[in-house]
């Protein structure tokens, strides 16, 4: 019976289109936060396109990027971690609109944000009784999954900002406030009985501030507590360290499927 089951999870798995949740995915989507703010504000700041046009650009890359992700048969690293990377530049174009451009606020735009997370969550569990995030395989499943990342990419945007701007936070204390949000995650995950899926989302969520009030840290001007690296500059960085993670875990991911098949 047990190995009847470990051979039914091992097929399933074969048809996974997401990554499993590991302490490298965690360090993979803090990267993947910090350019997705870096490159969002390159765009519509040091280019002075406008957080409309930004916006635009970036909705753009995100359905072109989603699109191949949900019709690929299976996991593949580099079509993952490019809409991850989407996502989290496409939040912070849709937080700078809906605060500079709508002039809502931080905190207005966290309020909205996180209601629409809530409601996508809602619907994922109305439809498919659970809210698991790994292994998925069914489409219309994992259209959720993404819907609900871009929700928890562009609130952990506003958030973040809602600490540095409205709160008057330097960049590197709101990077502290969301590690510590983190840590608590990581020990209630490991020491209590707290569902490990609302666990998940929360940490997604902070880990978004924390790569974007570390993004902040790195491009502002020394004045404000940044270390003026430039959006430019701090993008490529941000880039070369999350392409050489994601050839890291496409190793990973090839040498699963090595001992899927010796298994089997």
């Amino acid at each position: 019976m047990r190995n009847d089951k470990y051979l039914a999870m091992t097929v399933f798995k074969k048809f996974n289109k997401v990554a499993e949740i590991t302490l490298l995915f965690w360090l993979m989507k803090i990267v993947a936060t910090t350019l997705g703010e870096t490159l969002g504000d390159f765009l519509s700041m040091t280019l002075n396109l406008g957080y409309l046009t930004g916006l635009v650009i970036t909705a753009g890359f995100f359905l072109v990027v989603l699109m191949i992700q949900l019709y690929s048969h299976k996991y593949i690293p580099v079509y993952y971690w490019l809409v991850i990377i989407a996502t989290t530049t496409l939040g912070t174009e849709v937080s700078d609109f809906m605060d500079r451009s709508l002039h809502l606020g931080y905190t207005v735009g966290s309020i909205i944000l996180f209601a629409g997370l809530i409601l996508v969550l809602f619907i994922w569990f109305k439809k498919f009784g659970t809210l698991a995030v790994f292994p998925i395989e069914d489409k219309s499943k994992e259209t959720f999954y993404w819907i609900a990342i871009l929700f928890s990419n562009s609130l952990g945007t506003a958030f973040g900002d809602f600490l540095t701007d409205s709160l008057g936070l330097s960049y590197l204390i709101g990077a502290f406030v969301t590690a510590g949000i983190i840590l608590i995650v990581f020990l209630l995950h490991q020491f209590t009985r707290v569902n490990p899926i609302v666990l998940f989302w929360v940490a997604f969520i902070f880990t978004r501030p924390f790569g974007a009030t570390f993004g902040d840290f790195l491009t502002k001007p020394l004045a404000k507590g940044g270390l003026d690296l430039g959006t430019l500059n701090a993008s490529i960085v941000s880039l070369a360290i999350i392409s050489i993670l994601i050839y890291i875990s496409h190793r990973e991911s090839v040498k699963m499927r090595q001992s899927e098949n010796e298994t089997e």
